[in-house]
């Protein structure tokens, strides 16, 4: 397959080219020669090696060009379109809307996750049991991102309200609509936390807008290209606030995806366009709302104290059916974006992604020999972690404690038996710094310095190793000289390192009692950056 010189060399990832913590590019595209090309190319166990003409050489991962030579980040882009989204009628929850406990959301990140991907694929989830106390929806914003302040404030009370700015706080109906479309940007998601809902009426309703979106384009197609290329002036004004934004009621990407919907009969200006113009408008304006208000596009539900709903508010239309003041109707809520809620959602799906191709490696590959001692490779690197636990030790260093011998992992550990560092504790380090900060990196990269060091200072603490430990002790250079354990000794890691050394040392117990990886994933979890 033709590959473009640009693109690949664009997306080197060397750590010359980007910077290996966050992935930013560490060059501009102005950098590269006018003349730039692929000098030699080489495949071969799992790597695409490039040479190129200005004498820079990039390492791919064999299948990657194949994966993304006719897309940007994936089939669904960014996600925040049509194609990364699950288009909805009523019908599709009658088994039950996407919800989740509190309380388990918070203590079970893939609840949480669930939640969050609920929200950016349905466009909605509900949070039940949520404590029915003011300001609460603020912590509820803030368990996956950041409040967006308004002239509202940080937050906002629904209920009736003796001089209402706004028909939300009225007990009159609510047709299918989205909040602040006169503002740029305007806030992407929104939350309402019910506190008490005792009145006869005040049912909640969503409308998913991209469907309905969906449905006129494909009912109405000149309809829908209105709408699209349209822009509407959008207001708001009261004693101390004038906003104003001009968008579309339907945008599209340059692919011709939904985007984004604005749909708020209330806060439409005046739009100042030639007659012509401005009957197409009205027709496609007026099928787009009866699309809106077809009863089977239209999910109702009833919130009650406790219940907090998070839905997007640049695609899902809200509604509120009248009540009654024969009883009180009060809702709290707030505005947030949806980029810290998939920013949220990434990393727990990255953290995951992670704990799971750990604990494959303590399933798989660590089921194998471990350096001829009498214990496979996991139940040592277990052991390990559950005396650091069961000596009160730290979360970080249980974790060390755990994972000191990732660098064994992919063979490498045959190399040492034969004779060659293979300088496993660099290497395990090195990889688990994607995920783990120092506290828990450098005594996993120091751990066999601290046994060289111990060899060198404790006469005693030699004489207990194994035969197995004496001879890998020869292989990565024997007990430290007087000038190197004082080195040692001063570097920061060094109490740590020797605390993992020995627990390490003691994990060779054949059929001794051990917790599965499992047992470890939440506090993994928790030191995860």
């Amino acid at each position: 397959m033709a590959l473009s010189a640009y693109w690949l060399r664009d997306n080197c990832p060397c750590a010359e080219c980007r910077d290996p913590r966050n992935g930013q590019k560490l060059f501009q595209i102005t950098d590269l020669p006018g003349d730039l090309a692929i000098v030699a190319q080489r495949e071969g166990e799992g790597v695409l090696e490039v040479h190129w003409s200005d004498g820079h050489r990039s390492a791919y991962p064999a299948e990657w060009p194949d994966e993304r030579a006719e897309g940007s980040e994936g089939p669904e882009g960014d996600g925040r379109t049509e194609q990364g989204k699950r288009l909805w009628t009523a019908a599709d929850f009658a088994g039950g809307l996407p919800e989740a406990d509190w309380a388990t959301y918070l203590a079970d990140s893939g609840e949480r996750a669930a939640v969050l991907a609920a929200v950016q694929r349905s466009g909605f989830a509900l949070l039940r049991d949520v404590p029915a106390v003011e300001r609460q929806v603020l912590e509820v914003a803030r368990s996956f991102g950041y409040v967006r302040e308004t002239n509202y404030g940080e937050l906002f009370d629904v209920r009736v309200e003796p001089d209402p700015n706004n028909l939300a706080f009225t007990s009159a109906a609510i047709a299918p609509h989205t909040d602040n479309p006169y503002r740029d940007p305007v806030p992407t998601l929104q939350l309402l936390h019910c506190l008490r809902n005792d009145s006869t009426g005040g049912d909640s309703g969503l409308v998913d807008g991209f469907r309905a979106a969906a449905v006129l384009r494909e009912e109405a197609p000149e309809d829908f290209a209105v709408l699209t290329r349209t822009p509407v002036p959008f207001v708001f004004r009261d004693r101390t606030t004038e906003l104003r934004a001009e968008r579309p009621l339907i945008e599209v990407d340059a692919a011709g995806r939904i985007r984004e919907v604005r749909f708020n009969n209330r806060s439409i200006g005046t739009l100042r366009l030639p007659a012509e113009q401005l009957d197409a408008f009205y027709a496609a304006y007026r099928r787009f709302a009866r699309i809106t208000l077809r009863p089977e596009l239209r999910l109702t539900f009833r919130l009650g104290p406790g219940d907090c709903l998070i839905f997007d508010n640049v695609r899902l239309l809200h509604a509120r059916t009248a009540f009654e003041q024969d009883g009180h109707r009060h809702l709290q809520g707030c505005y947030a974006d949806l980029d810290s809620l998939a920013s949220s959602l990434a990393v727990l799906n990255r953290r995951a992604g992670a704990l799971d191709a750990l604990e494959e490696l303590f399933e798989g590959e660590g089921l194998g020999e471990y350096l001829g001692e009498a214990v496979t490779m996991a139940e040592h690197m277990l052991q390990a972690g559950a005396l650091a636990e069961a000596a009160g030790a730290s979360d970080h260093l249980v974790a060390a404690s755990l994972l000191h011998d990732v660098g064994h992992f992919d063979g490498s550990g045959l190399k040492l038996m034969q004779g060659r560092d293979n300088r496993h504790s660099h290497t395990g380090a090195d990889w688990l710094a994607r995920w783990f900060g120092p506290e828990v990196t450098e005594p996993v990269r120091l751990h066999v310095a601290a046994k060289r060091y111990l060899c060198a200072v404790e006469p005693s603490y030699r004489a207990g190793l194994s035969e197995a430990s004496e001879y890998t002790l020869q292989v990565q250079g024997g007990p430290m000289e007087a000038d190197e354990a004082a080195a040692f000794t001063a570097h920061p890691g060094a109490e740590d390192a020797v605390a993992v050394r020995r627990w390490d040392d003691q994990a060779k117990v054949a059929g001794a009692p051990t917790p599965a990886f499992a047992h470890f994933r939440p506090l993994l979890e928790r030191l995860m950056s």
